[in-house]
């Protein structure tokens, strides 16, 4: 595993061939020297297996440190992808969002064999919930809460989903945390790995947390979707469970996909087979704990939809 290897021949590797990150629905190969990357990274992906570097990947990406003619005290970071640069550079102390947020525009960009929602994905007993939802609504934070309470991860930011045989696909990565909600799910879940806090990014305060071996070890696996969840934090809120019927669930379940547009029919049959398969709830909390709950008792009720062809 990536946390058994030495800092020392982590910097090394990523001097040179690079590491080779294995996520499920993608293979990353990253390179970079920048100070306090090699830490950050063997951290939040520890769990993940010692590749050799030589073979296929999706993306190949390196970090590299920059210097600015207007500002030459303060060092930056560049994103490099397939030797461009498609991206500002930014402080050399963001090192580790940059390469998050770097990953998630290759994704976006680049899997349209996929249908992309922009959601928290998790699974159980094969299982799988969807949590769409827009910045600020919990999503990420609940996500990860799910996954400390033995849930399997599939991804934080997508919610990939198979067209021909209705399956969420694993792209399995550090779950993003921003500002109140670091010090929350630290509360919630001691245990958990997280990474650096960086202050001061474009999103505010940013910390990562790492995906359990446990998901690491599944992100082969798909999940049959069986539940959708809308979730809406409010702070002091007690917890309140609705039912969502079929033709909201779709409005805001393609509302919130990076390439229905794109796709045209096939993402409306998509989302569309979606909503019926699935139980459809807006989940209102104020604790983490009864969220979790609310949760896993909504899957436990949730009927397991027939394969394709079934």
């Amino acid at each position: 595993m990536i946390a058994e290897l030495p800092v020392a021949e982590l910097r090394r590797r990523l001097r040179n061939e690079g590491l080779s990150l294995d996520c499920g629905l993608i293979r990353v190969r990253v390179r970079g020297d920048v100070p306090g990357f090699a830490e950050a990274l063997q951290r939040l992906y520890g769990a993940f297996p010692l590749e050799c570097a030589n073979v296929f990947h999706d993306v190949t990406v390196r970090l590299e440190r920059k210097r600015r003619w207007r500002d030459r005290l303060r060092p930056y970071v560049q994103f490099v992808l397939d030797g461009d640069a498609p991206f500002d550079a930014l402080p050399a102390a963001h090192h580790l969002p940059m390469f998050e947020w770097g990953i998630n525009w290759c994704v976006a960009s680049r899997c349209h064999r996929y249908l992309l929602l922009h959601a928290g994905t998790v699974a159980r007993d094969g299982l799988g919930v969807l949590i769409p939802a827009v910045p600020g609504t919990g999503k990420s934070t609940l996500t990860a809460a799910l996954t400390a309470r033995g849930f399997r991860l599939l991804s934080d930011e997508f919610g990939v989903v198979r067209l021909r045989v209705h399956r969420l696909l694993p792209l399995v990565r550090p779950v993003s945390l921003k500002n109140e909600s670091i010090a929350v799910f630290a509360r919630f879940a001691p245990e958990a790995v997280i990474g650096p806090t960086f202050h001061g990014t474009r999103k505010g305060d940013v910390a990562h947390v790492a995906p359990t071996p446990q998901s690491v070890a599944a992100r082969a696996e798909p999940a049959v979707p069986a539940l959708i969840v809308f979730p809406q934090f409010r702070k002091g809120a007690r917890l309140s469970v609705e039912p969502v019927d079929a033709g909201l669930a779709f409005v805001k379940v393609s509302g919130n996909a990076f390439n229905y547009e794109l796709l045209g029919e096939r993402a409306f049959e998509a989302v569309a087979r979606l909503v019926q398969s699935c139980r459809c709830y807006r989940v209102c909390y104020g604790e983490l704990e009864e969220a979790v709950a609310a949760v896993d008792e909504l899957l436990a009720r949730a009927v397991q939809p027939l394969a394709v062809g079934q």
